[in-house]
């Protein structure tokens, strides 16, 4: 069990650390900037949605009228008697058309036949998904005009050619006047007046749409406008800037998930995703720019309340029209608001300093009061822990997660392209997904059997190699084993001791344990006293017979300090010596200890 226990603590040692594993918790954020992670993840959820009004538009013919034209001709010829205006040509004709369009129903008319045409407006907004059945959150002034902006919205698109047809014919007898930029000018501002006010609306009809990636994949012009219902509406800004869309038939849709008015406070930086119409009304751009969100972000600057008591954050963070009903996050990656509004200069110019978002309390009530429960579906939690394994460079990991992703949702407008960079990627050589727990545990079962295994062959060794060596006890008459220290006489009383020679290859050359200083005296078993083997020994050493004395071969042996005699009881000595010598070679073979 010791020998299993140390060879466990070596291939603790031995194994290389486990990197970690391909990340399982979409909410854990790699080491990428929060707005690089934060726009991957919520991109899919965040939709141009769009609402359009259609109607045929009427607006009746018109003439001048005579007398009232006549008067203020006149008017004009004492005017320049007076002095008031010049007497040349273009500034009698600028100053009458400027009389006519300050009061323009005075001096035109309305007649018959009444002129129609078919119109429609509309506008972009921002909206996003809030379950995977295809609930979707936007703001109110997103799916609903009041009659006052809308009229004013249908004069613009379907009166522009009537007003130019009619500012042409007023003007058509002044000669070279007609060409005058400002008296044209004038003359269309005339009708743009008369025919907004006399226009009539009938045949109107509202849709709301969301536009949406066709199945494949990929944010192109594959997109169409699915219809969306109308579930709820709220009051426009400053009131409870609030609506809830339903697009039916879906399922599997990627969702972001809604935080808590608690999880930002001034100071704070948020994220605002949506469609800036600067970039969507823009002919420059391809379609496939278009319905891509874009991602802006800035500090939470204060906490409001208009005066009806509904709060709004006022954040840096720039918006633009368009972004009108985008959802608001937190670094976390959860919508902690929407944007509704922002201020705007004298020139309809956003002001990027000054934007209001709608806090997510006021979002989660009126969910509520519609029994709409923000959810996620799988399509979300893998997609997200797809991005996490991408952005980790675990691109074998990420790419099946991706794959399930867009087997899950085809029409999912973003994986197709992380699914063709993640095997790019792997061709390239640049995956370093992290090779499964499972293996690395193989791994190192194997090199600790292994361990086990040599550990143990070791111990077999050893146990054969560190037997004691046969010893042939001498002969009580031959004197062969020298006398300890300790028995050393004074010099002058030594006596005859035969001496003993050492076998060859058991005792030899050892000039640091045995009695003489320059190598000639009998070896011990300290350091070189057997021949070199794998731990120092040579297993199986023999002694060899000394020889008897009767044999001949000098009997004296002088040494530094006198010389040495058997002690009395030849036989005890010896088996002292023996046993000393014996518990020395255990203690340098590392057998046991002195007393088992």
């Amino acid at each position: 069990m010791r020998v299993a226990a140390g060879a466990a603590v070596v291939a603790a040692v031995m194994l290389p650390a486990l990197p970690a594993a391909a990340d399982d918790s979409p909410d854990e954020r790699p080491d990428v900037p929060v707005g690089t992670w934060l726009a991957a993840r919520t991109q899919p959820a965040v939709q141009l949605t769009s609402f359009t009004y259609t109607a045929t538009v009427s607006v009746p013919s018109n003439t001048i009228n005579e007398v009232a034209y006549n008067q203020i001709v006149q008017e004009a010829v004492t005017a320049v008697q007076s002095g008031k205006i010049s007497s040349d040509e273009r500034s009698i004709g600028k100053w009458v058309f400027q009389q006519i369009a300050a009061n323009v129903d005075t001096y035109v008319s309305s007649t018959t036949p009444m002129r129609t045409v078919e119109a429609e407006v509309g506008g972009m907004c921002t909206g996003w998904w809030v379950t995977p059945d295809g609930y979707m959150v936007t703001g109110a002034h997103c799916v609903q005009i009041g009659e006052t902006e809308l009229s004013q919205l249908f004069a613009q698109q379907a009166l522009a050619k009537f007003n130019k047809k009619d500012a042409k014919e007023i003007i058509s007898g002044l000669g070279d006047l007609r060409n005058d930029e400002e008296i044209v000018k004038l003359a269309q501002q005339i009708y743009v007046t008369f025919n907004s006010t006399h226009m009539q609306l009938s045949n109107l009809k509202q849709s709301l749409s969301v536009m949406q990636s066709l199945p494949g994949g990929g944010v192109d012009k594959t997109a169409k406008a699915v219809p969306a219902e109308l579930v709820s509406v709220g009051e426009s800004y400053p009131g409870k800037d609030f609506a809830l869309l339903k697009v039916n038939g879906q399922q599997n849709l990627p969702t972001v998930p809604l935080g808590d008015d608690a999880d930002v406070r001034t100071g704070d930086t948020l994220y605002i995703s949506g469609f800036p119409g600067l970039v969507t009304n823009t002919p420059f751009f391809s379609l496939e720019s278009k319905l891509e969100p874009a991602l802006t972000e800035g500090p939470y600057n204060a906490k409001r309340t208009t005066q009806t008591g509904v709060p709004y954050i006022q954040t840096q963070a720039p918006s633009y029209h368009g972004n009108s009903g985008g959802p608001v996050f937190s670094k976390d990656g959860k919508v902690i608001g929407m944007l509704i509004a922002g201020t705007v200069s004298e020139g309809g110019e956003a002001s990027e300093s000054e934007s209001f978002v709608l806090p997510v309390g006021i979002i989660k009530e009126k969910l509520g009061e519609k029994n709409v429960k923000p959810a996620q579906a799988v399509t979300t939690t893998r997609y997200n822990e797809a991005l996490n394994d991408y952005f980790r460079r675990y691109y074998s990991a990420a790419l099946p997660k991706f794959r399930e992703v867009q087997a899950l949702f085809p029409n999912h407008p973003y994986v197709a392209k992380y699914i063709s960079e993640s095997q790019q990627a792997i061709s390239a050589g640049k995956d370093e997904t992290p090779k499964p727990i499972l293996m690395w545990v193989l791994i190192g079962g194997g090199v600790l059997l292994l361990l086990v295994l040599a550990a143990v062959l070791v111990k077999v060794l050893r146990g054969r190699r560190t037997r004691p060596p046969a010893i042939i006890s001498p002969q009580p008459g031959y004197g062969a084993v020298q006398p300890p220290p300790w028995q050393q006489l004074p010099a002058g009383q030594a006596q005859l001791s035969p001496p003993v020679q050492p076998a060859h290859g058991a005792y030899g050359h050892s000039g640091s344990d045995g009695y003489g200083s320059d190598g000639s005296g009998p070896g011990g078993y300290g350091a070189g006293g057997y021949a070199a083997g794998p731990y120092g020994s040579a297993p199986e050493a023999q002694f060899q017979q000394p020889p008897h004395p009767q044999q001949g071969g000098d009997q004296t042996r002088a040494v530094r300090y006198g010389q040495f005699a058997p002690p009395s009881d030849p036989r005890s000595g010896q088996v002292a010596d023996l046993e000393r010598q014996i518990a020395d070679l255990q203690r340098r073979l590392g057998d046991q200890p002195p007393n088992s």
